[in-house]
């Protein structure tokens, strides 16, 4: 294929000519059709009763080629599930990833410092990319500086102070995705390309390659 647009993370499938569209999939509504997908437990949908089922399932998608990642996974402490349960499961599915030798894409809110314990506690040696990334450049040079990669989708388009941040990192350590957002890809690359002074065409060439480093 030609130059094509790479949506790291989506909700739902996209059928277009150009892009590759990693689709978000949960456990307890797997769909075996997808062609291109990531799967995993988000800490926002934990619950007690199905977790080894859910970590069973995940285990089952991940030795499918269709797979190419696991998550979105993570840790989230704005919400009510105890972070203890969190770190639990999240750590459950760290090492599904290491045995498949898949790469992590992670959820992550107000718990950046327990994520970077838990990556060196388990000598993480797979990819991690932080999807939906929105925050400043200390802690984006900090994520780097451990090993991680940043995706940016909406607060791209939405928060022009991220425009600094954004501009300040390597091409080789970034992904764009849409998420949950009705516009397209496109134009996430269109302003992504914009802020880094480059042609469209040379920052999917890019990406590209990043894209074959950690999912091919």
């Amino acid at each position: 294929m030609n130059n094509f647009y790479f949506n790291l993370h989506t909700h739902e499938p996209i059928v277009q000519d150009a892009v590759v569209a990693l689709v978000n999939q949960y456990p307890w509504e797997f769909d075996a059709t997808l062609n291109h997908y990531s799967i995993g437990i988000h800490p926002w949908y934990i619950k007690e009763d199905r977790i080894e089922r859910d970590v069973e399932k995940i285990e089952q998608a991940l030795q499918l080629k269709e797979c190419k990642a696991l998550g979105e996974c993570g840790l989230d402490k704005r919400i009510a599930i105890p972070i203890a349960l969190q770190i639990a499961v999240f750590e459950k599915q760290i090492q599904l990833a290491e045995k498949y030798k898949k790469p992590l894409l992670i959820h992550c809110v107000a718990a950046f410092d327990e994520l970077i314990l838990l990556k060196n506690k388990h000598k993480i040696t797979i990819p991690i990319i932080i999807h939906g990334f929105s925050k400043n450049e200390q802690l984006a040079t900090q994520l780097l500086k451990n090993g991680f990669y940043l995706s940016f989708g909406k607060y791209l388009l939405q928060n022009p102070e991220l425009k600094d941040v954004f501009k300040a990192l390597p091409l080789n350590r970034i992904f764009l995705e849409t998420d949950t957002i009705t516009n397209s890809i496109q134009e996430v690359y269109a302003i992504a390309a914009s802020y880094k002074q480059l042609s469209v065409a040379d920052l999917q060439s890019q990406i590209q390659t990043n894209y074959s480093k950690i999912f091919i």
